[in-house]
């Protein structure tokens, strides 16, 4: 008896076990069979992802949302995007929350353990936003020593303001548009941000411009898109078949334009 409970449980454990183990990454087949993919993002990143006021909706978009709606026109399926904040974007991957995840994800070393991604789409560069009545006082990365700077949470600007300002007052916020009326309040004197989204938020306030100091690059200043670790193959092909098209036809660039035509909603919110 004692020999057969044994043999049982550990029937239970193997099963258990390889449960875990298929149920890791995501198939291309399985997405087109429920005929959606679920596609992580947030909603305050203009002009990569933020809502704006359609025919009186409040709607998504952006170049990641093109790049998304493109990933589902190429699988034959719907996009089903899930709106949430940065910090959770990658976790919803890897909990299965989420089939991708395409909000403005650097990729590095250290992401590189966690999750697989496709190749770049967009090659960034980060920058520093002040006042414009700061001008004068704020001109290099010195001269933010002791003074309250801003990053979004998990994200890459993250870490490079714990790099590259380590003397600074650094906060970090989950929201762009908080850390935004943050330094608008003079709650903050600076805030890092990828470049094309701190132009956009500096054509939207006229006090605001972006400083003249230099942030140094990096190998991980690049987007892309992620997966759970062990998806599918194929899938990150399509993907990349997909990114490669955009770039090389100049759609890419086209939906970066279309972006900046739109007007940020002031009822956007990560959700």
């Amino acid at each position: 008896m004692k020999k057969f409970f044994r043999g049982f449980i550990l029937l239970i454990i193997v099963g258990s076990l390889s449960a875990c183990s298929s149920s890791t990454g995501v198939s291309q087949s399985g997405i087109q069979d429920k005929g959606k993919i679920v596609i992580a993002t947030e909603s305050e990143f203009a002009p990569f992802e933020f809502k704006t006021l359609i025919d009186g909706k409040d709607t998504l978009v952006g170049a990641d949302i093109e790049l998304g709606n493109a990933i589902a026109d190429a699988l034959g399926v719907d996009a089903d995007f899930s709106v949430m904040s940065f910090n959770n974007v990658l976790a919803s991957v890897t909990s299965g929350k989420a089939d991708i995840a395409i909000a403005g994800i650097s990729v590095t070393d250290e992401r590189k353990k966690a999750y697989d991604f496709s190749d770049a789409y967009y090659e960034a560069e980060n920058i520093v936003i002040i006042k414009k009545s700061d001008e004068a006082t704020y001109t290099t990365l010195e001269s933010l020593v002791g003074k309250a700077v801003g990053a979004q949470k998990g994200s890459i600007q993250e870490n490079i303001a714990k790099d590259q300002l380590p003397d600074s007052s650094l906060v970090f916020l989950t929201s762009n548009g908080e850390m935004i009326n943050e330094l608008k309040n003079n709650q903050l004197q600076a805030v890092v941000l990828e470049k094309a989204i701190a132009e956009g938020y500096v054509s939207q306030n006229d006090d605001l411009m972006i400083a003249d100091m230099t942030l140094e690059s990096s190998d991980t200043d690049a987007y892309a898109v992620a997966f759970a670790k062990g998806t599918d193959q194929d899938l990150i092909d399509t993907v990349n078949d997909v990114i490669k098209k955009a770039k090389d036809s100049g759609d890419f660039d086209a939906w970066l334009e279309k972006a900046a035509t739109y007007t940020q909603s002031s009822s956007s919110s990560d959700e």
